[in-house]
């Protein structure tokens, strides 16, 4: 390699070297302005404002005069059941009614053969006339034998046997008018009356069959007097002594002593239509169950509803008391149980465990846990946490907050 081609490669080298180093210088400077500003801008901006707390509405609980209840669930049942059988033997020979029609008393239901019983109160009049002529006999006979006997004519055990004769007959006349009566009495057995008013079941025997035989009496029907109603239920020995501890008259008397007022309501009613009262408690609580059986009374004018349905029990408290009322969507579930989110000191959302009473309108009674001047939030209840910061927005009462309830209990 001669010496210009050297000096030419030794002179492109050193200029590129050169620009890199000019690259380099260039980039570093870039580098150390983007820092500058970087810095510079960071020392400018502001610093962002925490937001605000989440705005709910809060209210005071509202107050009402309130009547407790407990709920049952019962079954209905007939007040009077009659089986209606055959008290005499016979072929049946008419049926007078229509199965499951309502019957009066003295309504004609059955008629069973009636010849046999017929020729037996013959037969009866008969010998009852035949024991009237033995008796007649006998007191026309006895005077005569009693003149003879004063003119030594007749003996005085003729004037005896006379007055035997005579008691003898008289006892065959009752006994004969006993036997008419018995006959009478079988007779009208054959005819089947509605021993009351209510509502008879299907016919259980078929016309032409023999009924009463081997002297066995033969159900013919059955007929449920439904008007009223009997409701029966339990009732768990706590609840039974909170009621009896409530139940209490201005006289003072108490459950088992009167009247207690109970409404009722089928499975496909709301609430509770039906107005009626208890009447009867058992005499003593059951040990292996802890319950005590009661029973309601339930009047039933249209006959609609029968024997044997299930219904709802609620027995109101006869007295009045104040009670604290929250609107019922305010009330919340979790696994420790029912609670309220209320807001605190420095408004911080408190969690208040409570127990809620019943139901009115759109309204719960609490019966325990909240106090009348705590403020309790009803609406925003997603946007509170607790232990967090609200702004509340308060408004008069929380009764005022939930829709207007109707009078007494909710159905």
């Amino acid at each position: 390699m001669n010496l210009p081609e050297f000096e030419r490669r030794k002179m492109k080298v050193s200029a590129a070297f050169s620009d890199r180093r000019t690259l380099g210088a260039l980039f570093a400077g870039m580098l150390v302005l983007g820092l500058s500003m970087g810095l510079s801008g960071c020392k400018e901006a502001k610093v962002v404002a925490p937001p605000e707390p989440p705005a709910v509405t809060v209210a005071k609980p509202g107050h009402q005069a309130v009547a407790n209840y407990l709920d049952f669930t019962g079954n209905t049942a007939a007040v009077r059941t009659v089986t209606v059988v055959a008290r005499v033997e016979g072929y049946l020979q008419k049926i007078h009614f229509i199965d499951g029609q309502q019957v009066k008393k003295g309504d004609l239901l059955f008629t069973l053969q009636q010849d046999q019983y017929i020729a037996q109160l013959k037969q009866a009049k008969a010998q009852l006339d035949g024991q009237i002529a033995s008796y007649k006999h006998a007191e026309i006979e006895l005077p005569r034998y009693k003149r003879l006997v004063a003119q030594d004519a007749a003996t005085q055990t003729q004037v005896d046997q006379w007055q035997a004769k005579k008691d003898e007959a008289a006892a065959g006349v009752a006994s004969a008018k006993a036997q008419v009566d018995l006959a009478e009495l079988n007779l009208s057995y054959t005819v089947v009356r509605a021993p009351m008013d209510g509502r008879i079941g299907r016919h259980l025997i078929d016309i032409g069959n023999l009924v009463g035989g081997a002297g066995q009496p033969t159900t013919l029907a059955q007929i449920d007097q439904v008007d009223p109603l009997y409701v029966y239920f339990t009732i768990d020995q706590r609840e039974l002594l909170a009621l009896l501890g409530r139940q209490r008259s201005a006289s003072g008397q108490m459950l088992t002593q009167g009247r207690v007022p109970a409404s009722f309501g089928l499975v496909n009613e709301e609430g509770f239509p039906h107005k009626g009262y208890l009447d009867f408690a058992a005499l003593d609580v059951s040990s292996t169950t802890g319950t005590l059986q009661m029973r309601a009374v339930w009047p039933n004018p249209q006959q609609k509803t029968l024997p044997g349905l299930f219904t709802r029990v609620r027995v109101t408290a006869l007295e009045k008391t104040d009670a604290l009322l929250v609107p019922g969507d305010a009330v919340r579930f979790d696994q420790q149980g029912e609670y309220l989110l209320v807001v605190g000191a420095n408004n911080v959302v408190e969690r208040r465990g409570i127990k809620a009473g019943l139901q009115m309108g759109d309204k719960l009674v609490i019966r325990e846990g909240l106090g009348a001047d705590d403020s309790v939030i009803v609406e925003g209840l997603l946007r509170a946490v607790p232990g967090q910061k609200v702004t509340p927005k308060p408004v008069a009462t929380a009764a005022a907050a939930a829709k207007p309830a109707s009078e007494g209990p909710a159905k």
